[in-house]
């Protein structure tokens, strides 16, 4: 059929033969629970077993056999039907061959199940070109309203607080300059594959992280361990949040709390900043300015808002704090809201929290190189030390950065994917929002350093002193240098609702994985999203009130080291060597060209199969032998805290195993039918019945 015919109304009732309140009931094999589709070697009621002395029925003529597929048809959701290949349709060219006792009989079996595999892809391309789902038929799924709700929403969820409070210092701290070249080349030969890879598998198959995985049923563990993950984060990563919304809350005040120590919290030892003397370190304690912890903003962070001098550790956690207990229920209340029907309000939403960060460190940017001291901040940040790229950490630092930066592996990618028209190009899609990322990392620099260079200047420290990442950056070192400047108020508020904007769209692309990913998987919570989306935003508030207690930062740092580390990394691995090699780069590449009219090139091919796979484990290993007890300032976590975390990680983890083991255990039959149908696309279920099966011959390996 020509690609063109395909595309119209009327090459799709000519392909299918569908006429809406019409055909039989016939049952399509695991239409009873489409996320699931029944091996065909399992019985059903349906099938009569044939006695010893029935005589198999004469293989159908090709136009014939075309029409019997096309006409076994299931009842949709809403009463929409779409066609599958029936098993007599599959099972015709074999039985027959077995019936005719011929000579020829082994070519003419794999001539016409050749046919048949090229009829049933056929049916499933044509359904998602439609916009119906091939699995099981239901009913339409929803699209973006706009091409620019999916490119913001995606853009919003990589573009978070580490592109602003993790990169720059890692660029300032591994060269300079010189930190960018090892950065690129993981983005160009992992980063953007596995973004690609992604947002087409998630387009194609139009299903969340778990579903999407009938394209090899043995690696749908890897769908719930994103999930899991995506759920842990969210956990703790709503708290940055909370904390971005009460120094915001803070900032509409007159007087700013952290500029002064006449607060309740403050101790004898608190120093305001005056004077260069007058905040620097006494000598001989060799401590940074960074670290220094008697500044009116060190001592609001930890004692205003987090209350540190309440708790001695995981021992003594105390009641969670009501001020950030009212700030976490007000951002999962937006998070609710955003995302309680679906990709129809967050489409929307990601027009105002995925722009404001770029006008506001435009901003930022144009007031921070006016200020003296801000060029020295910037050429110490572009400074090129090409020697440190002689270190084996720099390359890890840009490896681990560029993964987490781009955000594959949490599911959010897939999920939000799965909402695109079926030709829509994912490619283009790819490039320019994994450039936009990083660019964005680039260009935050420039406003960090510009603050930075102006603190070290102010106070008469080097850069390395003032220098520092995560949240003493964002939440003691650039509010300082915000409340020295005219008009501090004005410019704290610019900047926390920055950082509450970043916050809110990763955090809505996290949620929307899990929630999709569920309700893909159990269809019967789809007509309860609302519902559903309660209940996942109300139990990750209630989990969350542990890390806003008084000890909740050794809880949030137990969480932010173990819940989406090592086990994120493991889960991208198997995902990529799932899709590259047991579904297959070949296959892979031809669901692209069935959605964009072309294969992706031999470059993109080698990265997925080789490149990308090499990187991961690279990757892995590299965190677990970096990986050192947890710590927090002069705290050292307790043994059991490392094994808790570890366990935190295992968990998420061993769903792949699990599930491997349960797929192969419940499907019936030998145990080389039980990988065959775990290790084989559930669309090409027939074509297992006839022993057509790609993964067990070598071409399918060698394959590119």
């Amino acid at each position: 059929m020509l690609r063109s015919d395909r595309y119209t109304f009327a090459g799709f009732l000519k392909v299918l033969h569908i006429r809406k309140g019409e055909g039989t009931d016939t049952p399509i094999p695991g239409a009873e629970d489409p996320a699931h589709a029944r091996p065909p070697g399992q019985a059903t009621e349906a099938a009569a077993p044939r006695g010893a002395g029935d005589v198999a029925p004469a293989a159908p003529a090709r136009g014939a056999q075309h029409l019997e597929m096309h006409e076994a048809v299931g009842k949709g959701q809403n009463g929409v039907r779409c066609a599958m290949p029936d098993d007599a349709a599959v099972d015709g060219p074999k039985e027959a061959a077995a019936a005719a006792g011929d000579d020829d009989d082994d070519a003419r079996r794999v001539e016409g199940a050749e046919d048949v595999e090229k009829d049933v892809r056929e049916v499933v391309v044509v359904l998602a070109e439609t916009g119906l789902r091939a699995d099981g038929c239901s009913e339409e799924r929803e699209t973006w309203g706009k091409k620019i709700d999916f490119l913001l929403s995606v853009i919003g969820f990589a573009v978070d607080l580490a592109n602003v409070w993790r990169f720059p210092y890692l660029c300032y701290k591994n060269g300079g300059g010189a930190f960018l070249i090892p950065y690129v080349l993981f983005l160009v030969i992992a980063g953007m594959p596995l973004f690609y890879m992604e947002l087409a598998l998630g387009q194609f198959n139009r299903q969340g992280a778990a579903s999407v995985w009938k394209i090899c049923p043995l690696f749908k563990g890897v769908g719930y361990t994103v999930i899991l993950i995506a759920l842990y984060v969210g956990f703790y990563y709503n708290v940055i949040i909370a904390w971005s919304l009460h120094y915001l809350f803070s900032s509409f005040t007159g007087d700013l709390p952290w500029t002064h120590c006449n607060n309740s919290w403050n101790t004898p030892n608190c120093t305001e900043y005056h004077s260069p003397s007058s905040t620097r370190p006494p000598r001989g304690l060799h401590t940074k300015y960074a670290k220094y912890k008697s500044t009116p903003s060190a001592e609001y962070y930890e004692r205003g808002v987090l209350h540190l001098q309440d708790s001695s550790g995981l021992n003594n956690l105390g009641l969670p704090r009501w001020q950030l207990t009212i700030c976490l229920f007000v951002v999962l209340l937006i998070l609710y809201f955003s995302l309680w029907k679906g990709i129809r309000t967050s489409g929307k939403v990601v027009w105002i929290t995925a722009t404001m960060p770029y006008v506001v460190l435009t901003v930022l940017l144009v007031r921070g190189v006016t200020l003296p001291g801000a060029m020295d901040g910037i050429y110490e940040y572009l400074n090129v030390d090409l020697r440190r790229l002689r270190q084996l950490s720099v390359w890890i630092d840009a490896a681990t950065q560029i993964f987490f930066s781009l955000g594959a592996g949490f599911g959010v990618l897939i999920a939000f994917s799965s909402y695109n028209k079926f030709n829509n190009n994912c490619y283009k899609d790819a490039l320019i929002t994994s450039s936009i990322n990083c660019v964005t990392s680039f260009f935050s620099g420039f406003v960090i350093f510009s603050l930075l260079g102006y603190m070290a200047k102010k106070h008469d420290v080097p850069i390395d002193d003032v220098a520092t990442d995560g949240a003493g950056l964002v939440f003691i070192i650039y509010p300082e240098a915000i409340a020295t400047l005219p008009g501090a108020s004005m410019w704290a508020i610019i900047f926390f609702i920055m950082l509450l904007t970043l916050g809110i769209d990763s955090a809505m692309g996290g949620m929307e994985a899990v929630i999709t990913g569920l309700i893909d998987d159990f269809p019967i919570l789809k007509r309860h999203r609302e519902k559903f989306t309660l209940l996942v935003a109300v139990g990750t508030f209630l989990v969350a009130l542990v890390c806003v207690t008084n000890g909740g930062i050794y809880v949030f740092t137990i969480l932010d080291n173990f819940a989406a580390g090592t086990s994120i990394l493991f889960g991208v691995l198997i995902e990529a060597i799932g899709v590259a090699w047991f579904y297959g780069v070949d296959r892979f590449s031809e669901d692209i060209e069935q959605m964009m009219g072309f294969k992706p090139g031999l470059y993109w091919r080698l990265c997925w199969k080789f490149v990308s796979p090499c990187f991961l484990l690279f990757v892995v290993v590299a965190s677990i032998v970096n990986a050192k007890p947890l710590s927090y300032d002069e705290y050292q976590f307790p043994d059991w805290a490392n094994t808790v975390g570890w366990g935190i990680a295992i968990s998420s983890m061993m769903l792949v195993p699990v599930y491997a083991i349960y797929k192969v255990i419940s499907i019936p039959g030998t145990f080389r039918e039980k990988i065959a149908y775990a290790i084989t696309p559930e669309k090409e279920y027939p074509l297992v019945k006839q022993g057509q099966i790609r993964q067990f011959k070598m071409q399918h390996w060698l394959s590119i």
